[in-house]
């Protein structure tokens, strides 16, 4: 995959790319796609771990999705891996353990595009592993206040669209 000339890329990290992190990529398409700008982004997701590769979405965050007309299909577990540093904008952790270990992945980061989704809101904070807590509606809150405040951001920079 080569970064594109004005394609904003961003990539969506949490620990097993089954939840959080599936659900934030595909929240944030979503959003995209809602203010006509698909053309000008790309979004994925990806683990810091090896325990659930290949694996689909979890059936929590698919089923929370679907009562947002919003479809997961086709995503399989994937983990980061060091290409990925050059190849996306933003490298997105759910939380400070992901961040923790994207930098470890990742050797680094010299241009500061690691960041937790939450650092873009008013209320920065981890989100929460419905893996463990079982409350998807409470992650899928956290997950669109991040993303909206993201795209936000990213829309308020001076990009080659503006």
């Amino acid at each position: 995959m080569e970064k594109d000339r004005g394609v904003i890329r961003i990539l969506m990290v949490c620990h097993g790319n089954i939840c959080r992190s599936p659900m934030a990529e595909f929240v944030m398409k979503d959003m995209i796609e809602k203010e006509r700008l698909s053309d000008c982004f790309y979004v994925a997701s990806a683990a810091t771990s090896t325990e659930e590769i290949g694996n689909p979405v979890h059936r929590g965050t698919r089923e929370k999705l679907k009562q947002y007309g919003i479809s997961t299909e086709g995503k399989y577990a994937m983990q980061v891996s060091r290409k990925d540093y050059d190849k996306y904008d933003y490298l997105i952790g759910m939380d400070k353990r992901n961040v923790t270990n994207m930098l470890r992945i990742l050797g680094g980061d010299p241009k500061g595009k690691v960041k937790q989704l939450l650092d873009f809101s008013n209320n920065p904070r981890d989100i929460a592993d419905p893996w463990y807590t079982g409350d998807f509606d409470l992650t899928y809150d956290d997950v669109y206040e991040g993303c909206q405040a993201l795209l936000s951001y990213i829309l308020d920079q001076d990009y080659p669209w503006n």
